[in-house]
């Protein structure tokens, strides 16, 4: 299959060699697991259980409110200790309602989902259903609700479903390890979520510097003719949805357009992989495979964790600290979060927990931009960032947004490659999250005034009806008069 090239993209210090070749191991049960009700885009789920309560594992404990949002599961048996404000995994470090469970040490199974038997001679339906019984949203950082996604084959003509194995971040490689490992896993799910989304075609995606991966998967996939299993070039921000399609496919995403438009759908290889777990075998999602790394980190490793794990307990599994660390992040360098600190939990979007010393962040003061030009020559959007950022400084978002940066999609390359060390990426974040804020008030506002108009129209209308009822009073009685005589 041709590959076709995208504009900009970087090259940073990879050092996936640090936790490349470490299998997966599993986080030995801790004796309290905190799971937040928001693990994803959209709405918080409700509560279901209160202190006290015997749950069993794989129960649902929070139920989804609305579309767009999520279940979520008992990630073991126990008891309830608390539902509680909890720091929530964010660098806001604003408190979060948190389930508390205890432990009671013997990971027991309540009634699981029955299997689909033959998912592939039910209605499509019946796949996205149970991937929303069963939490599923997308697991390489985005949480969007995964069954919503998987309900766009009704609204679009879908025709590929691309499954993202790129990982381009630097350090993580759970994508990478979960490949080798479970390979049959993620082709069957791919195939349950093509038939879901009614796409013909299955490509999976991921970047030649895992040959391993991609020899497990190309086996794997051998006997499904409708899978192809494609090598792209190593860049940053290869993993990025828009640039993996251009890549892919050679179909360019207009602004503030879906994939979905252009007739492809991307999931992630580790929501795949949740899928199969679920239709296959009723299982909801309740752990997650991390990458744990890091200078700071004592041994790196990659860590299959319950949902709701604390940081610190990955941390201490994988030998503690080596040395303090300036940062640490969830999710990849680039475009993770920093921690507010270690006793936050690991919920369903945490591919990553980077302990990362002063070194490898070379964080230094910012110096006044020289018109360099680096930032335009890498932007992977075609943008012009210097000049965007000039806009945001001088608080003039409207000449932002002209210039593009709501089409920003916050991969950090600007960022990196500045030789002045200017946050561009935090100056269009700040931009874009003030001018959805906007939005959202004109839309609001546009709203009120619909719903007053509305008002103020049937008022109206209800005060002619009643002037011409009282018009008609007389007529009706002068009629009433000249039959009586």
């Amino acid at each position: 299959m041709k590959i076709f090239p995208i504009r900009g993209g970087i090259h940073p210090e990879y050092r996936k060699d640090l936790t490349g070749e470490c299998a997966i191991e599993a986080l030995p049960l801790p004796a309290r697991l905190y799971i937040p009700v928001q693990q994803h885009i959209g709405s918080p789920a409700e509560v279901l259980v209160s202190a006290g309560d015997l749950v069993k594992k794989g129960q649902m404990i929070a139920r989804r409110q609305g579309q767009v949002s999520a279940h979520h599961h008992a990630p073991t048996s126990g008891r309830v200790v608390n539902v509680e404000e909890i720091t929530a995994p964010h660098p806001s470090g604003l408190p979060q309602l948190t389930v508390v469970i205890e432990s009671d040490g013997r990971d027991e199974w309540g009634e699981p989902l029955e299997p689909i038997a033959d998912p592939f001679a039910v209605a499509p339906q019946v796949i996205e259903e149970r991937v929303a019984d069963c939490g599923i949203v997308g697991m390489g950082g985005a949480t969007f609700p995964a069954a919503v996604k998987l309900n766009l084959g009704i609204r679009y003509q879908i025709d590929t479903l691309l499954l993202n194995g790129a990982e381009c971040e630097p350090y993580l490689t759970c994508d990478d390890r979960l490949m080798r490992e479970h390979a049959d896993e993620v082709v069957d799910g791919a195939r349950l979520m093509a038939h879901a989304l009614g796409a013909p075609k299955v490509i999976i995606a991921i970047e030649d510097n895992k040959p391993h991966a991609l020899a497990a998967i190309t086996v794997a996939a051998d006997a499904c003719p409708n899978v192809e299993v494609v090598t792209v070039p190593v860049k940053y921000p290869m993993g990025s949805e828009r640039h993996l399609t251009l890549a892919v496919t050679g179909r360019e995403t207009p602004a503030r357009k879906l994939t979905a438009d252009l007739g492809v759908v991307v999931h992630n290889v580790a929501t795949a992989r949740a899928v199969h777990q679920a239709v296959r075998h009723g299982r909801p999602l309740i752990s997650r495979i991390v990458t744990v790394s890091g200078a700071a980190i004592r041994k790196p490793k990659n860590v299959e964790s319950p949902i709701g794990a604390r940081v610190s307990d990955l941390i201490e599994f994988c030998g503690g600290l080596a040395q303090r660390p300036e940062q640490i992040i969830q999710g990849g360098p680039m475009m993770g979060s920093p921690l507010p600190g270690l006793e936050v939990p690991v919920v369903k979007g945490t591919s990553g927990i980077l302990a990362l010393t002063a070194a490898e962040i070379n964080d230094r003061p910012q110096d006044p931009c020289i018109r360099c030009g680096s930032c335009v020559s890498i932007c992977a959007c075609g943008l012009t960032p210097v000049e965007i950022a000039a806009h945001i400084r001088h608080d003039d978002l409207e000449g932002a947004a002209k210039l593009g940066v709501m089409d920003c999609v916050s991969c950090g390359s600007c960022s990196w490659v500045c030789p002045s060390h200017i946050p561009l990426v935090h100056y269009f974040n700040y931009a874009k999250g003030a001018l959805n804020a906007q939005e959202r008030e004109r839309r609001k506002t546009e709203r009120t005034k619909t719903l007053v108009a509305a008002h103020t129209a049937r008022l109206e209308r209800l005060a002619a009806q009643r002037a011409a009822a009282v018009a008609r009073k007389p007529k009706a009685a002068a009629a009433t008069d000249e039959a009586q005589a």
